[in-house]
């Protein structure tokens, strides 16, 4: 195993070729754009030396979304860190590389996008709040959210989730689509670690690569051209 290194908010370990990125700003998680730039940085270590992720939060909380000191700020401020989290949330969706989502608490709002950009999601047995709870604060649901949502949420689901802001318990959201599956919370981490093993062991890169782009790519693909509109008509409620 290497040394763990990271930045103050986002530790990295490399360890039987998986990379395990932990998130842990100590608080809820919130997604800043220090938080977003440094696990940018973990990937692009992963993307050279792993092959299979795993992005972990603090225990407790996976995230709770955007850094409420700026989605409070000026409009433009707004827009770049929802930019940030849109990029962020597209390069886990294609990374070239398995990710399994160690969801470790909550995940509200940006941390349940994040959810839907994984390809396995653990999360903790509990009464944790997992949802996107945008319409019930005062915000629109943008449109990258909703295509990832479309994508892997149960249409049964769909207009509850995105459209009612209904928040969920972990047994909640294995049938939403959330998560694949829900262990005690000390077996998070561990049991994400284990499945992104199995992956780095089992599958072929150059074939995960080519099949994750006939997959994925057409989502990508609405999701980057209608960006900057999607961003423009982006609010929040007063």
């Amino acid at each position: 195993m290497s040394a763990a290194e990271g930045s103050d908010q986002v530790l990295y370990e490399l360890a039987d070729d998986v990379a395990c990125i932990t998130f842990d700003d100590g608080k809820a998680n919130a997604l800043s754009r220090a938080a977003i730039d440094a696990i940018n940085a973990a990937l692009d270590r992963a993307e050279g030396e792993a092959k299979a992720v795993v992005l972990a939060g603090r225990p407790g909380r996976f995230s709770a979304g955007f850094d409420l000191s700026v989605m409070k700020g000026g409009i433009d401020d707004v827009r770049a860190l929802v930019r940030s989290g849109a990029e962020l949330a597209l390069r886990l969706y294609t990374f070239p590389r398995p990710v399994v989502l160690a969801c470790t608490g909550h995940a509200l709002a940006a941390g349940a996008i994040l959810l839907m950009s994984g390809d396995v999601r653990i999360g903790a047995q509990g009464a944790f709040k997992i949802g996107l709870n945008e319409v019930a604060i005062g915000m629109p649901v943008p449109h990258f959210a909703i295509e990832l949502a479309r994508d892997r949420l149960s249409k049964r689901h769909l207009t509850e989730s995105v459209q009612l802001a209904t928040v969920f318990d972990a047994t909640e959201a294995l049938d939403v689509g959330y998560l694949d599956s829900v262990v005690e919370p000390d077996s998070v981490i561990p049991a994400a670690r284990a499945r992104a093993a199995e992956f780095a062991a089992t599958l072929s890169i150059p074939a995960f690569e080519a099949t994750r782009r006939t997959l994925r790519d057409p989502v990508a693909a609405s999701i980057r051209n209608a960006l900057d509109a999607d961003l423009s008509a982006f609010f929040v409620a007063q």
